[in-house]
């Protein structure tokens, strides 16, 4: 069964796990009643981040344009550009051998794509969420649902993995910003 996490909440990946290696995080969302006549694209992304908290170079950036790190140990399944239909609407792939030695981190980002042109947020969307299965069995080890405590962002640091140790934890953040993928990226190290 499912670890359910509330936001700010940290638990243990691989010790609970001692064979895990390959995870699905996988990204859903729904969009609320929204009349300003523009679709909803969400993007999910990646970020392999070292000590610094920033990216170590521009490669540590998996999204839609860059869909797999050169290590293969991250890679975006594809981008949903309508949220439609049941289950994950976006799917990122982790392979936690082969991560490099000196990325401590790994934070898996939304964002709406378009948001300031189409006048959108994530204010105007609900049911979001993100999980983390264990490839091997197809088993939801962890699920984190956001809430409803977004207004004028258009960017949210959903969670992260990280290294504590030999070990592999996952941490629920639910952090928003402002100024979508730019602000993002600028955040995590990359010039926009």
């Amino acid at each position: 069964m499912a670890v359910s996490l509330s936001k700010g909440q940290k638990v243990d990946l691989t010790k609970g796990h001692p064979n895990l290696s390959k995870l699905t995080v996988g990204l859903g969302w729904d969009t609320n009643k929204y009349d300003g006549g523009a679709d909803f694209d969400l993007d999910a992304s990646a970020f392999l981040l070292g000590d610094s908290g920033k990216v170590r170079s521009d490669t540590d950036f998996v999204f839609y344009n860059q869909p797999k790190h050169p290590s293969g140990s991250v890679y975006s399944t594809g981008d949903n550009r309508t949220g439609a239909g049941e289950g994950d609407d976006e799917q990122i792939k982790v392979d936690l051998q082969k991560i490099p030695a000196d990325v401590m981190k790994v934070a898996f980002t939304v964002t709406i794509h378009e948001a300031q042109a189409r006048k959108q947020n994530f204010g105007q969307v609900s049911n979001a969420y993100i999980r983390v299965l264990d490839d091997v069995n197809n088993t939801e080890l962890i699920r984190y649902d956001l809430g409803e405590d977004f207004s004028v962002e258009t960017a949210v640091v959903v969670a992260e993995i990280y290294r504590a140790g030999t070990e592999w934890k996952f941490n629920a953040i639910g952090s928003g910003f402002e100024g979508g993928l730019a602000a993002l990226c600028n955040n995590f190290g990359i010039q926009a």
